[in-house]
């Protein structure tokens, strides 16, 4: 069976992904790798509830940990940046050449993301983030599929449910839970 390693930002975005990849004889090595996620304990959740589930189907989740301070300084100049803007685009560089190296470190050919999945990203800033994160590291492929694609959006509503995850509202950064906040505010009408 053929391995791959899967980022994953959170179980409801992945779980669609893990069981599209088994059923098609593909073993997904998990890698949670989210430095974005603010605060720590919103971190820890979704890590939790994330390992949870791959327990349930005997998979292992590797953790790459919480770098948080390292991010912010990746981002710095940029904290105003609406969502899908230069920002995402940093933090999706980030992450992505995490996972290239976690890759090629264990020996693996190819590498996802299940940020490829969110209808909340710019599917083509994900993608060249991946692809370009391949090239640099090199020896690994950036494995570019719309994880949103043959039924698997729908998939992910239905898991969802299912195994009763803890669902966030935002990506997990302290910019974008803020862009969420004032939304919020806006559509309550308490400005």
């Amino acid at each position: 069976m053929e391995k791959v390693l899967l980022h994953s930002c959170c179980a409801p975005c992945s779980a669609a992904i893990i069981e599209w990849l088994l059923n098609n004889e593909i073993e997904p090595v998990l890698y949670y790798y989210n430095p974005n996620i603010f605060p720590e304990a919103e971190y820890n959740k979704r890590k939790a509830e994330l390992t949870r589930y791959c327990e349930k189907l005997g998979l292992t989740v590797i953790d790459g940990d919480w770098t948080h301070k390292e991010w912010l300084d990746s981002v710095k100049g940029y904290e105003q940046e609406p969502e899908r803007g230069a920002r995402c685009q940093i933090c999706f560089n980030v992450r992505m050449m995490a996972a290239a190296k976690k890759c090629k470190e264990l020996g693996l050919k190819r590498f996802t993301t299940s940020l490829a999945s969110s209808r909340w990203k710019t599917l083509q800033q994900v993608e060249s983030a991946g692809l370009a994160a391949a090239q640099a590291v090199g020896d690994v492929e950036y494995w570019a599929k719309n994880w949103r694609k043959d039924g698997l959006q729908e998939r992910r509503g239905e898991l969802l449910k299912l195994n009763g995850f803890y669902n966030q509202q935002w990506c997990g950064c302290e910019f974008s839970m803020a862009h969420l906040f004032v939304k919020q505010l806006k559509s309550t009408g308490a400005e």
